[in-house]
């Protein structure tokens, strides 16, 4: 049952990523997943790890005995009526697999709708896979290729190849930060505009954060910084917030806030994108 459900989950994602996006949504940190399970944190707390690439009172986050994969399920969304008319669905998963003690494949699948006063404004698609190399150490490295589609930027197309490092800054039970920095080759095809092609560097911060007594609250953050290197004042960046309680071991409540700028954009859009959202997370290791 469990193989069946895992088949049929992978092939649903694989769909999603061949289809694409242009939205920001917030991917989780491949390295460091989140942790539903009381009984699991309660015991990596009380674990003492002293390796000379962790350091003290920090704990590896991914067994490869026990954890070959992990899920994760966020459904967001919002409905207004009266004067404004309004309604948002935004799906997003995550999925990652441990081929082996070195490398670790991992995808983080969106798709958001959206209309206004009846007016189609969001049918946003983003397929992504990313492998990482040495994930279990400090420095760490990572590839991977992304494709979108975006009704709001009125992009038709956008394919992204990228590959770079990362560094864990904290790696503990109940907080861990982490940062990469990628080159990241962009292929764009505007409706409206003409084709960008540029080479641009990526940089990437991402933080969560565990509170309570039961460890039941989280925070997460994560921004992202992509000057062009070829091309002058051509610029994105996008950050996202989450708040975040567990109510059962595998089912959280959450809100996340989520904003977006690219220099470039199409005739008659706004350069920066708001969204303020609310949902359920669905988490299984």
């Amino acid at each position: 049952m469990k193989k069946s459900f895992f088949a049929l989950l992978t092939t649903l994602l694989t769909i999603y990523s061949l289809s694409a996006r242009a939205q920001i949504t917030d991917p989780v940190d491949p390295l460091r997943p989140s942790l539903p399970d009381t009984t699991q944190t309660i015991v990596q707390d009380s674990l003492s790890v002293g390796s000379a690439d962790q350091g003290e009172d920090e704990v590896d986050m991914a067994d490869p005995d026990s954890v070959t994969y992990r899920i994760k399920l966020t459904a967001d969304g919002t409905a207004n009526s009266g004067n404004v008319n309004r309604i948002l669905l935004q799906l997003t998963g995550a999925l990652e697999y441990e081929l082996s003690r070195q490398f670790k494949l991992s995808t983080n699948p969106s798709f958001i709708y959206g209309r206004q006063n009846g007016m189609l404004n969001e049918r946003e698609w983003f397929g992504d896979l990313r492998t990482t190399f040495k994930y279990d150490n400090r420095l760490y490295y990572l590839a991977f290729g992304s494709m979108e589609r975006s009704n709001l930027r009125q992009i038709a197309l956008r394919f992204t190849a990228a590959g770079g490092a990362g560094y864990k800054l904290i790696n503990k039970a109940s907080a861990y930060l982490s940062i990469t920095d990628v080159l990241l080759y962009e292929n764009t095809n505007f409706i409206e505009l003409n084709d960008i092609k540029v080479l641009r560097n990526s940089a990437r911060i991402y933080g969560e954060y565990f509170m309570g007594k039961d460890k039941r609250w989280s925070i997460s953050h994560t921004a992202f910084y992509q000057p062009a290197l070829n091309q002058k004042g051509n610029v994105r960046w996008n950050a996202s917030l989450s708040v975040q309680v567990r109510v059962t071991s595998a089912v959280s409540l959450r809100t996340t806030a989520f904003n977006s700028y690219e220099s470039i954009i199409s005739p008659g859009r706004k350069n920066n994108d708001f969204r303020w959202t609310m949902g359920l997370v669905y988490e299984k290791k």
